[in-house]
């Protein structure tokens, strides 16, 4: 198979984050509509640095949110493959549906059932809130007091079924960006740093410079692969740790 020149599909969904749909219910919101959204497949790093070339497509999406984007050439795919989202009202995002640190190499088939997620702006001054401007503005040295200006990641742990896992902690490589991780509570009114509650989820605040590449997997334990991340000002990257080659 010449990689080369092969080309693949991507196929999914993008759909709003489940708590940031359970946050605009709570909150009398309307959910924003779906349909017609950009959908760009891309590689986040890539796009992080302004790498005119880091875009493979684009499409939009149907009535359902669903998306499939053809012709995406694998050649200069170097750590993963992203389906991002960038419309009003919403906060930029792209949502990992490709990572070469499962595979050790670039797709050799189509991407299908690739999930986007949609971040409505309410629920990043939820998150932002939790995790405290203050905390945000000495992680990003003054330069921000929300996630969005400064860059962040909205990240998952699940367990083998799917089904979030409380109790984790990350672990990133290098380590001294530990502290840069926060664990909402339920109700998303406070974020603590000792680990994930019943949602399993966790934020990592980024420092509102540049771009920066780096390493995640869930501490204590061999079986979540260590996973490519980064972070970059204006946007979120949403990642699901899962054990295994193998999302569930």
């Amino acid at each position: 198979m010449d990689l080369d020149r092969l080309r693949v599909t991507v196929r999914g969904q993008v759909a709003l984050f489940p708590e940031a749909a359970q946050h605009l219910a709570a909150q009398g919101e309307p959910l924003p509509s779906l349909e017609g959204l950009s959908v760009d497949i891309d590689e986040p790093l890539r796009v992080a640095v302004h790498d005119p070339v880091a875009s493979f497509g684009t499409g939009l999406t149907t009535g359902d949110g669903a998306f499939d984007i053809s012709g995406v050439p694998v050649k200069d795919i170097h750590t993963s493959l992203a389906a991002s989202l960038e419309e009003p009202g919403l906060v930029p995002t792209s949502t990992i549906v490709f990572d070469t640190a499962f595979t050790g190499s670039r797709p050799r088939t189509d991407i299908t059932g690739a999930h986007a997620w949609a971040l409505p702006v309410s629920f990043q001054d939820a998150l932002t809130q939790a995790v405290g401007p203050g905390a945000i503005g000495t992680h990003t040295q003054g330069l921000a007091q929300t996630l969005w200006d400064a860059g962040f990641i909205l990240g998952r742990v699940v367990d083998a079924q799917g089904q979030p896992v409380a109790g984790a902690r990350i672990q990133p490589e290098p380590g001294e960006l530990a502290d840069r991780l926060y664990y909402p509570s339920e109700d998303f009114t406070r974020a603590g740093q000792d680990g994930t509650g019943s949602h399993g989820l966790f934020v990592y605040v980024h420092s509102g410079l540049g771009a920066e590449a780096f390493r995640l997997t869930v501490h204590g334990t061999e079986a979540y692969p260590w996973r490519n991340a980064g972070a970059m000002p204006g946007r979120a990257l949403v990642l699901t740790l899962h054990p295994g080659g193998r999302a569930p």
